[in-house]
């Protein structure tokens, strides 16, 4: 492989075929692979809340997916930010690193009929930032390329002016971070608006995901008006235009179409011929015009499918020395063929009720019979029973082993509120969004 980048790529890759995405992007996102030394795979991660809950829960997973790779036992150890500077020095990426790096610019994005309006708009809002198209909102399904279009106009909008303060965060990781502030009391929550209110260019990546928190979509009202009005410019990433986000407060999502909206589709079968050509020539791989169109024809979703497959292709080709030919082609992608409908598994269902009620899974799961926890119990359940294959006593199981007539009567409530309630009907296809967006 080309680079430790790579290996801990190929890594997510493996564990994303036991962990849900929700999983993978809440407790991986920060970690960073550092260096292979014998037979020690060594890792970084700056946050010691997730360094511990990844040591505590998935360190066998992450040696699983090594051997997987390598056909060989690996230690995993995860340093935090005092144990690195002691590690020989080495430098690793903060999340600010992404804004000046060449990976996220505009010349590195391919350009196709599925989003050259995005791409257009994005340039034109890096160049003159606030004047023409404030907010600027771009939507589409995942892995399809809007992240690096926000990471671009950041890169460019740093590089025209050095000294611009740039705020990115993820729309979960607002809510999560206000909770906090506000559970340290009145001086940090003033340091966390301070933080997002003082900024140049404010980037919130998935916003869908403040809709239906109500203090949350408070502070961002307020955010977003300080911003505004002192003509700084708000970009913004969703799954969906604001006029399909049914739980968003209706000032803010008028403030959301007061600039501009643009969309990003799946690629067409020639973007995605020339995202494969650049993604490899990126990573130093030679594919023929053969492999290049096969892989073309078969991976068909988004753009991070394609990049997953190049890169299965680099790690099969450098360990275990296989030739680039259309049976390791295959092989590459055989978990990424194109099917008919993606189930999500009932961990991604919990995670997502729990983010949107703020209640452990293991409440939800467990007995406590307050007023959420019942909703988000009752929701759990239809969603694991309308969207998975599970039957009714395997939900049982899963919900503290409760039986065949409980698991009935709770996905009967459910779905006579979706009939009589709005509001509860509401929450329920907003959930049910934010699920299928991530498969």
């Amino acid at each position: 492989m080309n680079s430790l980048a790579d290996v801990w790529g190929s890594v997510l890759q493996q564990l994303g075929k036991k962990l849900s995405p929700i999983t993978i992007s809440t407790w991986f996102d920060e970690l960073t692979a550092v260096d292979i030394r014998g037979n020690s795979f060594i890792l970084h991660c700056p946050n010691n809340f997730k360094k511990g809950y990844v040591e505590s829960l998935f360190l066998a997973d992450i040696k699983a997916a090594l051997y997987d790779i390598f056909s060989t036992e690996f230690e995993v150890v995860i340093l935090d930010d005092e144990a690195l500077q002691a590690f020989n020095g080495t430098k690793v990426q903060r999340p600010g690193d992404r804004f000046t790096s060449d990976k996220f610019t505009f010349d590195t994005f391919v350009v196709g009929p599925s989003n050259k309006l995005a791409y257009a708009a994005s340039i034109a809002v890096a160049e003159h930032p606030a004047q023409n198209y404030n907010p600027l909102l771009i939507y589409g399904d995942s892995g399809l390329g809007k992240t690096h279009l926000i990471y671009a106009i950041a890169n460019f909008i740093k590089k025209s002016d050095p000294t611009a303060k740039i705020a990115y965060v993820k729309g979960d990781d607002l809510t999560n971070e206000l909770v906090s502030a506000i559970q340290a009391g009145p001086k940090k929550t003033e340091e966390m608006r301070e933080k997002y209110r003082q900024a140049d260019l404010l980037m919130v990546d998935d916003v869908q995901f403040i809709a239906g928190k109500q203090q949350t979509q408070e502070e961002f009202f307020h955010t977003f008006n300080t911003l505004y009005e002192s003509g700084r410019q708000i970009v913004l990433t969703s799954d969906r235009p604001a006029s399909e986000m049914t739980l968003l407060d209706d000032r803010l999502r008028t403030r959301f179409n007061q600039g501009l909206t643009v969309d990003v589709a799946p690629p067409d079968f020639e973007t995605r011929l020339a995202i494969i050509k650049n993604k490899a020539g990126s990573f130093g791989l030679d594919l023929s015009d053969n492999i290049c169109n096969f892989i073309a024809k078969n991976v068909t979703t988004n753009v991070r499918q394609l990049e997953g497959t190049i890169k299965k292709i680099m790690a099969m080709k450098d360990l275990l020395g296989k030739d680039v030919d259309e049976d390791t082609a295959t092989r590459a992608i055989q978990d990424m063929l194109k099917t008919t409908e993606s189930i999500p598994t009932p961990e991604s269902i919990l995670e997502n009720v729990s983010k949107y009620y703020h209640l452990d899974v293991a409440i939800i799961c467990g007995q406590p019979r307050n007023q959420n926890a019942v909703a988000a119990r009752q929701i759990a359940m239809y969603l694991i029973r309308s969207m998975t294959n599970h039957t009714l006593d395997e939900i049982g199981k899963i919900f503290d082993n409760r039986d065949h007539a409980t698991v009935i009567y709770s996905i009967k409530q459910a779905e006579k509120k979706l009939t009589s309630n709005k509001s509860f009907a509401e929450t329920v296809k907003e959930i049910k969004a934010n699920i299928t967006s991530r498969l």
